[in-house]
């Protein structure tokens, strides 16, 4: 009985896995902190090597840090989930339960990780696999604009406009342009060279806005038919399995350990997920709403996507957010938002011994 209740008052933690641009120029060196000497990063540096491609390991620990270099997809996919893989089995299970994970963009493969779906190793057979493909091919690219105010706080006509600039732009002297990523307060368009040119004419400078990702593709719109094609066919279902945990996906639907038919599961990873808009804000709000968590953890590495998250939280209310202030406030009295790569915030979570 003394177990049971014990058990009972661990809290209960929503897991949000990163997208590529975390792994910075800061975070050098952050998987050799935490995840040195471990025997999965050991089987990662191996398939690495079967490769021919430098290992995390040198990567994060001897390679000098070189954003042309580290921020390659086939380079700084793998070293991101590696590092928030490091952070996910560092967290005390005695203290905190993970009842659902979720992710952004890429960080749904991390979340067939750490929710079961997939074990280590395919899981960083498909990043790896993924990074590769994306990178050789780096088909068109991505722009990310707000719709909130400074506050965080919603402009839906803001956003109305945005969106209406993708059926305005779409087309005209081959421009391709479309939304790729609902990111909490921003929109993350993709589009081909032309369509993202227009775009960024057209949007109103805002502080460091309109901002085009460093080696990004673009990721979730019909310009990745040819990579969902490739990996289809190097990316057998087998791997796949039914997750031990819920998974949330860029649609907001639920798979569940009881309900997950794997193969449905293969599909929508490497089909619908990558070549239609990723709908993180909504993923998001259904694991907050379906699981009422204590905590909302993004494992490293970096913080980049707290923002983001801060800012879906602040349209949903949750523990009555409605601005930047306020969520600022919260995390000062005590965060209810864990970014695992800010370093005194891991600490609540992790076990010193």
């Amino acid at each position: 009985m003394s177990e049971l209740t014990h058990a009972s008052r661990r809290e209960r933690l929503v897991i949000v896995c990163p997208g590529r641009g975390t792994y910075n120029q800061a975070e050098w060196g952050t998987l050799t902190r935490h995840a040195a000497g471990s025997a999965w990063l050991s089987r990662f540096d191996a398939l690495r090597r079967e490769q021919g491609q430098p290992t995390l390991s040198e990567l994060d620990g001897e390679t000098p840090f070189r954003m042309s270099l580290h921020g390659r997809g086939d380079h700084a996919s793998p070293l991101i989930y590696a590092c928030a893989l490091a952070d996910v089995l560092a967290i005390d299970p005695a203290r905190y339960e993970i009842c659902a994970v979720t992710g952004n963009s890429m960080g749904w493969y991390i979340a067939l990780a750490v929710g079961g779906a997939l074990p280590k190793d395919a899981a960083f057979t498909l990043i790896n696999t993924m990074g590769h493909l994306m990178q050789t091919t780096l088909n068109g690219g991505q722009v990310i604009y707000p719709w909130v105010d400074d506050q965080w706080r919603p402009q839906p006509e803001r956003r109305r406009e945005l969106l209406a600039l993708i059926e305005t732009l779409h087309g005209q002297d081959g421009s391709e342009l479309y939304l790729s990523i609902d990111l909490g307060g921003m929109l993350v368009f993709g589009g081909n060279e032309a369509g993202l040119k227009r775009l960024i004419e057209e949007l109103p400078p805002l502080e460091r806005f309109p901002l085009r990702l460093h080696q990004h593709a673009a990721f979730h719109t019909p310009l990745q038919e040819g990579v969902k094609a490739e990996a289809r066919t190097r990316l057998p279902a087998t791997s796949f399995g039914a997750p031990r945990l819920p998974l949330i996906d860029g649609r907001g639907k639920l798979w569940t350990p009881w309900s997950t038919d794997p193969e449905a599961l293969w599909d929508y990873t490497l089909g619908e997920q990558l070549v239609t808009p990723y709908d993180f804000t909504t993923a998001l709000n259904v694991s907050v709403r379906e699981f009422a968590p204590d905590r909302i953890v993004i494992p490293g590495p970096g913080s980049t996507l707290g923002g983001a998250v801060a800012q879906a939280l602040i349209q949903l209310g949750w523990q009555g957010l409605d601005s930047k202030a306020a969520f600022q406030a919260m995390q000062q009295s005590e965060p209810r938002l864990i970014s695992m790569g800010i370093e005194e915030q891991r600490r609540w979570l992790v076990d010193e011994e």
